[in-house]
């Protein structure tokens, strides 16, 4: 299947002990970056998530957002920071010494200083807690996932529409290419029966200078190689997965041949279809972008 690199994935798990909501969504990268932000109980689970999610992205720029609420009573603790009491004692103390005042140092007193009691969040995960956050992380995922196949087969109808009017460019540029060198050798018999007033003309240099123009205009492989790359990328397409670093290459070549098209172009009608295909291949490659 073909995927997009832009797709949203969100769920969630609520229940008596905890809530866990997870969130992703991603835009274009050239390779796989994955931008995670949860809570620090978590950060022990970010080596396992980031493998976890390779079976399901392979690019793009995804964010991953993780919140989580711990209804169990014992989700927070206080600490007591001892050395940091310990630190208050003394600096109340040697002041009063200093200063010749009394210090009435009481327990109460110094609990009401910074840092000496402090809230914390219980840390602790278990294996439990891994398998429920897992079952949400896959569920976002497949959910992403799918948003992601959505769009891509979206993309994929057009470029195939794209890619199919640009077979079309190439047809009318093979049709009219011949003709273009008949014309070109009855214009010069005729000039040059002008210009010699009714004289023997030379055939064997009119058809000289036939097989030199016709060489210079001709785009016969220019066309051939560029019906083979459409053709490859609509195969390419069909074939889905992660293509879109091959396609972008394979429409880098067709601007190439185009450009060789446009180049040689002797004639209006060539000129204004290959600035036509030169157009379209960068819709083609815009498009291409976005595919994963």
């Amino acid at each position: 299947m073909l995927k997009s690199m832009t797709g949203f994935g969100h769920a969630e798990s609520i229940t008596k002990e905890r809530k866990i909501v997870i969130e992703m969504k991603s835009v274009n990268h050239r390779y796989c970056d994955l931008n995670i932000k949860m809570p620090k109980k978590f950060n022990a689970f970010e080596a396992d998530m980031r493998n976890h999610l390779k079976k399901y992205i392979g690019r793009g720029k995804v964010d991953i957002f993780v919140t989580y609420e711990d209804y169990t009573k014992n989700n927070v603790f206080v600490k007591y920071n001892a050395e940091v009491a310990e630190e208050y004692y003394n600096y109340l103390k040697k002041m009063g010494e200093d200063f010749s005042i009394p210090s009435d140092i009481n327990a109460p007193m110094l609990s009401r200083y910074p840092e000496v009691f402090t809230l914390e969040e219980n840390s602790e995960v278990d294996d439990e807690l891994w398998k429920e956050f897992v079952g949400v992380l896959d569920e976002a995922a497949t959910l992403f996932v799918e948003a992601r196949v959505r769009e891509g087969e979206a993309l994929k109808k057009d470029l195939t529409n794209k890619l199919n009017g640009m077979l079309d460019m190439v047809d009318y540029i093979e049709n009219i290419s011949p003709s273009l060198t008949e014309n070109y050798r009855a214009k010069l018999e005729s000039k040059v029966k002008e210009l010699l007033e009714g004289n023997a003309i030379d055939e064997s240099r009119i058809a000289a200078e036939v097989v030199i123009y016709a060489d210079k205009i001709c785009v016969d492989e220019e066309t051939v190689r560029l019906r083979s790359h459409i053709e490859n990328t609509l195969s390419i397409l069909e074939q889905g997965d992660n293509v879109g670093r091959k396609l972008d290459f394979i429409a880098q070549e067709m601007n190439r041949e185009a450009n060789t098209i446009l180049s040689k172009a002797d004639s209006l009608d060539i000129s204004n279809k290959a600035i036509d295909l030169k157009t379209e291949i960068e819709k083609v490659r815009e498009q291409i972008q976005n595919i994963e």
